[in-house]
């Protein structure tokens, strides 16, 4: 059976967000899609979207109402991505984008996290994230709210969570297909860490007893082994 995390999957793009949709029912799909927005207001309001439909053939009246519907949650949607002609010409008819220019694709997939003193792109999520989500981001993912059990984030850069984190995180991900993109420096931080799953670059943490307290903690890598040290404000 397939969880929202198959059907919906959320990617950071430096101009607004990637939603790619599984194949399946399209009235499903779009009502998923509605309902992880609405479920989620604060995050996708004002936020300009593309979507990843897949092969899915969709009409001019079919992409009118989603993008009328999307407008009603102040939402933009500004590309549709497709395999099928017929809903590439729909989307040119609407005056959609079609594709990502590569340019655009490249600066994210090399974004990394940045040496001291420089800036670098962080993704905001201003709530908890729910069981079935999940978010992936090349630059730093800041997370105000848990991370529930079930729940996972993949980031490029580091991984801040202001809450619990129960969920699964990787860190220093690789932004694109080369192993050398992996980015050893990340860390993970949070005010409750006791992660299903954590990952910093190609390394699966095994956690020891310690980590496992109500308590702020940042891990880390050094010389291939995970550091574990509170996380204090200075």
């Amino acid at each position: 059976m397939q969880t929202e995390t198959d059907l919906i999957q959320i990617k950071g793009l430096r101009d607004g967000l990637l939603i790619t949709l599984a194949s399946g029912e399209w009235r499903a799909l779009q009502d998923l899609l509605f309902t992880q927005i609405d479920q989620r207001s604060s995050f996708f309001r004002g936020a300009r979207l593309a979507l990843d439909v897949g092969s899915q053939v969709l009409r001019v009246a079919e992409m009118s109402k989603l993008r009328d519907e999307l407008s009603e949650r102040e939402v933009s949607l500004w590309a549709v991505l497709s395999e099928s002609p017929k809903t590439i010409q729909t989307a040119q008819l609407l005056g959609l984008a079609t594709r990502i220019s590569k340019q655009r694709q490249q600066v994210e997939k090399t974004s990394r996290p940045a040496e001291k003193g420089r800036d670098e792109n962080a993704l905001w999520v201003p709530r908890t994230l729910r069981s079935g989500t999940r978010i992936e981001y090349a630059g730093h993912v800041v997370v105000q709210g848990d991370v529930n059990p079930g729940a996972e984030i993949v980031a490029g850069g580091n991984i801040l969570v202001w809450g619990r984190l129960r969920g699964s995180v990787h860190a220093g991900a690789s932004a694109g297909e080369q192993q050398a993109s992996l980015n050893s420096g990340a860390s993970v931080s949070a005010l409750d860490m006791k992660p299903a799953r954590l990952q910093i670059a190609d390394q699966i943490a095994n956690l020891p007893k310690k980590v496992q307290v109500k308590s702020p903690q940042v891990i880390g890598l050094k010389d291939g082994e995970f550091l574990v040290k509170p996380w204090q404000g200075k």
